[in-house]
């Protein structure tokens, strides 16, 4: 699985945006999707999740009710929308695959990876 990441940008406290990531393959929906993020001088972190049967959405705490993730199959496409952004979710935003049947909140679940997409917001 090939993952390309777009939609980060500069936005201001508060405001919005939506990432997307296409997933190359035909077997997308088989595979547990992810969100992780990564601030400068900081570990890579994990922000939301959807499990393989897209029943079970984990989201980190720091962002939970303000981020959604969702997909598309019929699209090969994983989203997050994120509301109300703040200064401290400034980070590089990376999409991530694998064949996990857990929850998908830790990185060694995944073995594929996009390049990440830039987020800043400023205050």
């Amino acid at each position: 699985v090939q993952l390309q990441a777009s939609g980060g940008g500069l936005v201001q406290a508060g405001d919005s945006l939506r990432l997307s990531c296409a997933a190359s393959g035909r077997t997308f929906s088989h595979y547990a999707m992810g969100w992780f993020r990564q601030a400068p001088g900081k570990e890579r972190e994990f922000v939301a999740a959807l499990s393989r049967s897209d029943r079970t959405a984990t989201y980190a705490d720091s962002v939970k009710g303000r981020f959604t993730i969702s997909r598309d199959n019929a699209k090969n496409t994983l989203y997050l929308q994120m509301n109300s952004l703040k200064p401290e979710d400034t980070a590089i935003y990376y999409c991530a695959a694998g064949l996990t049947f857990g929850l998908g909140s830790e990185l060694r679940e995944y073995d594929y990876w996009g390049q990440g997409t830039q987020v800043t917001v400023s205050s």
